[in-house]
């Protein structure tokens, strides 16, 4: 059973995330050769004061 996270900064719409998750699961159907049902995804958002990057937040770029 292939669970997947996904972490990224909040803004898309769930149209978005709906187009997203069906890929990764697409993705993970053909190569680890496993039933649909089977894939959990799970989308966490952050806002982009809690990621930095080179230690500088997002936010403040």
């Amino acid at each position: 059973m292939p669970i997947v996270q996904i972490d990224m900064v909040e803004g898309r719409s769930a149209e978005q995330k709906r187009a997203l998750a069906k890929k990764v699961t697409e993705a993970i159907v053909e190569t680890a050769q496993c039933p649909a049902e089977a894939v959990t995804i799970v989308i966490r958002e952050t806002t982009k004061q809690n990621i930095a990057k080179a230690g500088v937040l997002m936010s403040d770029k």
